[in-house]
């Protein structure tokens, strides 16, 4: 098992950057498949971004290719999601999520473990 705390979220204007973290402890880092979703109130869970294990390969939604970059620093047990040019449509609550798959996935009913979310909220 391991335990996924997510920090970063906050207030922006539109057009601005915030960096979400999502800090992993319990297993080693590096044997999960690292994703983001985001949640919208009376709005499904979706996918946002995944890193791959190695941090190799990524994927991203494509409401958000082009602004939003995943990364992870294996020496800090942390997955990060960098957002540039964030719109009012990305409001959410972001949660970071933990696959033991070794390939990329996209559904959240394919992610294993779950963090508790941080509010990003983008004004007009």
């Amino acid at each position: 098992q391991v335990q996924l705390v997510e920090s970063g979220g906050g207030l922006v204007q539109a057009g601005g950057s915030l960096r979400l973290s999502c800090a992993a402890s319990g297993r080693t880092f590096t044997s999960y498949t690292m994703g983001w979703f985001r949640q919208a109130p009376g709005k499904e869970r979706e996918f946002v971004a995944v890193i791959s294990r190695s941090g190799g390969g990524t994927y991203y939604a494509d409401s958000v290719k082009g602004r939003f970059t995943i990364s992870r620093d294996s020496a800090k047990n942390t997955v990060y999601l960098q957002m540039n040019s964030l719109k009012p449509e990305d409001t959410a609550v972001y949660y970071c999520a933990a696959s033991v798959s070794i390939i990329i996935k996209t559904h959240p009913s394919e992610y294993d473990y779950w963090g508790q979310g941080t509010q990003v909220t983008v004004s007009s």
